[in-house]
């Protein structure tokens, strides 16, 4: 679990990283409520000046290497009209405008407004800002807020990231773009497409802020709401988010993801869903998390998995695991595990499935039930042709009953014992060492007639439309037959019988019941037995 520990310390250090993005990260401006003084738009070079064609006095034309100065910024163009009136100008052809030494914005015409201190340039417009560039032909820079907009369609680009959208702003003093409206981010590692996207140009970091596609060598990731560092690749991803595989087989959703691109690495926090679609299991819990490079999933508080293949098994535990071992997928389910199927439900304290041989396994005071039949024993091994039940096999102090009434049982007993299944029904039944037998002949109204007892070391029950049909005993074995009538209390069970049907999962929402076996059901400790030929 040490990689487990590594990564979840990760993921704190993601959600650190978020407060610190949030609350610190973004510097924002004090609110003004004093609006900035007007001052005049000056000129401070031409090669000619002249007044306009209708001798408006207020109104100049200016040829030749011009300059503006408004304040602090300086405009440079080829020609200007400049109206003192207004105190505006239009400026065209090679324009420029330098604010400090670190915002520079280029293009083809000009329209700026002093009072306002709004510049509006239109055709092949460049805006430079160390190492950010932005491309647009209809751009707005907002000086009173330190704030440059397109709206319709731009770029920009940084040393990592080029973004385009049909909308986007950004401001030089906080280095936050927004984007707006057909949004991509194309970088060398993955594209991201997104109707809304907040980018901070000096972190790097993305903020996903409507729905959001993000599509890589390794994968896909829908989000509506999170945040992703474009150069560590290091994401927090909220409201319902979705990562797809790199083999595109496998999904996790949940409330919250914390995703790590390169280490293929997805942890999720709330209602988790993880659905593998070739192997078809969902695998869900409150909390999990799911490994890629080492294809290795884990599920806990309320864990879940559904089998959903022709015949869906849903089951519960504690804890599941899922991994892949040289193509072989093997589920691991601990502590209060419960299962139903139609033909198929148990309980059991872990249990063990492999896809190699599929082959079910459950240990520790297993209990499985099918039609009318109840199997107990140390350990319960099922094996599944495709999605059938092909055989089982019960190992040490097997006990098997069927339930005739709930005051008559047919009882099998011994040390290991193999029922074979057809169409999920189970047609026989063959107990290994110490059989012991309890069953009863019945009438055409299935009424129980009478009770044969027999004891042998193999015992063999053909089963024929879920009753008796043939009794095999090797070697041969005298018999006890007790009338109704003559029955006692003592001598219709078996040792150890127990009828765990208050226990027994009654369809796929009953596995999350809290059942406890009564005290008095709970077997007792039993020595180790050595292992049968069919271990």
């Amino acid at each position: 679990m040490a990689g487990f520990k590594n990564n979840a310390a990760k993921t704190s250090i993601f959600l650190l990283l978020f407060v610190i993005i949030s609350f610190f990260g973004i510097p924002q401006k004090p609110p003004s409520n004093n609006p900035p003084k007007v001052t005049r738009v000056y000129v401070e070079n031409a090669d000619s000046t002249e007044l306009e064609q209708n001798n408006n006095p207020n109104i100049y034309v200016l040829r030749g290497n011009v300059i503006f100065r408004h304040d602090s910024t300086y405009m440079y163009c080829d020609s200007a009209y400049l109206n003192n009136l207004s105190n505006s100008l239009e400026a065209f052809d090679n324009v420029r405008i330098e604010q400090g030494d670190t915002l520079f914005i280029y293009g083809d015409y000009l329209n700026y407004y002093g009072d306002t201190r709004l510049a509006k340039m239109r055709e092949n417009v460049k805006m430079e800002d160390k190492e950010v560039t932005l491309f647009t032909d209809y751009f707005d820079y907002d000086r009173n807020k330190n704030l440059a907009y397109y709206f319709n369609g731009g770029m920009l680009i940084d040393s990592v990231n080029e973004l385009t959208s049909v909308y986007g702003q950004y401001s030089p003093d906080t280095k936050i773009a927004f984007f707006k409206d057909s949004v991509r981010l194309v970088n060398p590692q993955f594209v991201l497409t997104s109707d809304t996207l907040n980018y901070h140009t000096k972190t790097k970091i993305a903020t996903i802020t409507g729905p959001t596609v993000i599509e890589s060598d390794s994968g896909l990731v829908y989000s509506d709401r999170g945040w992703y560092n474009t150069i560590t690749e290091e994401s927090m991803l909220y409201d319902r988010s979705t990562v797809l595989s790199k083999d595109k087989t496998k999904t996790i959703t949940a409330d919250s993801l914390a995703y790590n691109k390169q280490e293929g690495f997805v942890e999720a926090f709330g209602d988790m869903i993880l659905n593998d679609t070739v192997k078809k299991i969902i695998i869900m819990g409150d909390y999990g998390y799911y490994d890629e490079k080492n294809d290795f999933a884990f599920a806990t508080d309320s864990a879940q998995m559904i089998e959903y293949s022709s015949d869906s098994i849903f089951l519960h535990a504690d804890t599941l695991l899922m991994k892949t071992i040289d193509s072989t997928r093997e589920i691991r389910a601990y502590y209060g595990v419960r299962f139903f199927r139609t033909d198929l439900q148990g309980v059991c304290d872990s249990m063990l499935y492999n896809t190699s041989d599929s082959l079910l396994k459950l240990y520790k005071n297993p209990i499985l039930w099918n039609e009318s039949y109840q199997l107990t024993g140390d350990t319960i091994k099922i094996l599944f042709n495709d999605s059938t039940i092909e055989r089982l096999n019960v190992l040490n102090y097997s006990f098997a009953l069927q339930e005739i009434d709930s005051t008559y049982y047919n009882q099998l007993k011994g040390r290991n014992l193999t029922a074979y299944f057809d169409a999920g029904e189970i047609y026989q039944m063959i107990m290994e060492g110490n059989g012991e037998a309890i069953y009863y002949d019945l009438d055409k109204d299935a009424t129980p007639l009478e009770l044969s007892k027999s004891a042998a070391s193999f015992i063999t029950f053909m089963i024929k439309q879920r009753k008796i049909a043939r009794i095999k005993w090797e070697p041969e074995s005298t018999m006890d037959v007790i009338p109704i009538p003559d029955l006692t209390p003592d001598v219709k069970f078996l040792k150890d019988f127990v009828d765990y049907n208050y226990l027994r999962p009654k369809n796929k929402e009953d596995i999350f019941a809290k059942t406890v076996m009564r005290t008095g059901d709970i077997p007792p400790p039993r020595r180790a037995r050595s292992r049968s030929r069919q271990e």
